[in-house]
């Protein structure tokens, strides 16, 4: 049996840029992806803590140590610059790996930066 677990999760974002004109994702500093093991291109669902919102996209990688978090395309609509949001990446995990699972979770302070 496989069992979907939370893998990263990115807490306390705060969105720093918003931009409708591009195709769609979620542009992440890559400096953050790093620290919790997200790929580019990578699934991950978004919970917006300002209004409740949330919605699936897949993250590219922003300039490093940029602490850039912005919504493109479609996910533009799903919140505002400001507004604080969580990331998640979830994978799924065999009864024998999950004996050493832990998921690999960041704080962000206010800038984005790691705490």
């Amino acid at each position: 049996m496989l069992r979907c677990m939370l893998r990263a999760k990115i807490h306390m974002a705060t969105v720093t840029d918003s931009n409708i004109n591009y195709e769609g994702s979620l542009t992440v500093d890559e400096t953050i992806l790093n620290a919790v093991g997200i790929k580019p291109y990578e699934q991950v669902m978004v919970s917006n803590l300002n209004n409740g919102e949330r919605f699936e996209t897949y993250v590219i990688p922003g300039e490093k140590n940029s602490g850039i978090i912005c919504l493109n395309g479609p996910t533009a609509r799903k919140g505002a610059i400001g507004d604080k949001i969580i990331i998640f990446c979830y994978e799924y995990y065999t009864e024998d790996e999950l004996k050493d699972f832990s998921p690999r979770i960041v704080k962000l302070d206010e800038r984005n930066r790691i705490v």
